[in-house]
């Protein structure tokens, strides 16, 4: 299976268009999402297009294909307008083989590890900055930023298929690239 995996849209209708146009086109089954879905946060300037309701209705049109856990931005009232769960701060992913331990950032991080193994992989937004690192314990990575990216980098998402995790801009450049099952 494919699937496309996505973190911190902070409300901005404009690349969660991109993201969900990418999404259909690329034949992904699912799309996992890393939190931060509708709140822009007190930290970041408005992203552009900034719409928290058209994001709602664009997620909620797919929702039987989202996986989702809870970001620093997102509460309860998030939960009460989507329409499938967002409030988990972590999920375990079993996927082609791996275990991926999901989850936003603002708790768990390459600094203060959830409860992983050697071999496991550890999957986070918040960020903003893309990822995809392995050391001798665990994999770490990070799909960047949808709408506000960090660190000199484009808007990016993340895709894994066959044990391999791709980074992608919006234009359909793979700006990083890890073969998991090495």
């Amino acid at each position: 299976m494919k699937y496309m995996i996505a973190s911190d849209i902070h409300g901005s209708a404009y690349y969660c268009r991109e993201l969900l146009n990418a999404y259909q086109s690329s034949g992904a089954s699912r799309l996992v999402l890393l939190g931060d879905l509708l709140y822009h946060g007190p930290r970041n300037d408005l992203p552009r297009d900034y719409a928290p309701k058209e994001v709602i209705a664009m997620l909620n049109g797919l929702k039987d294909q989202i996986y989702s856990v809870r970001g620093n931005c997102d509460t309860e009232v998030d939960q009460m307008v989507l329409e499938f769960p967002i409030l988990g701060d972590y999920a375990l992913l079993a996927l082609d083989g791996l275990t991926i331990y999901a989850t936003h950032g603002h708790i768990y991080n390459r600094d203060h590890l959830p409860p992983v193994q050697k071999g496991d992989i550890l999957l986070h937004g918040h960020t903003h900055i893309l990822t995809a690192e392995r050391d001798q314990e665990i994999t770490v990575l990070n799909p960047g930023s949808v709408s506000i990216p960090k660190g000199g980098n484009p808007p990016t998402y993340g895709m894994l298929e066959d044990q391999v995790f791709r980074i992608l801009d919006f234009d359909g450049n793979v700006i990083k690239e890890i073969n998991l099952g090495e």
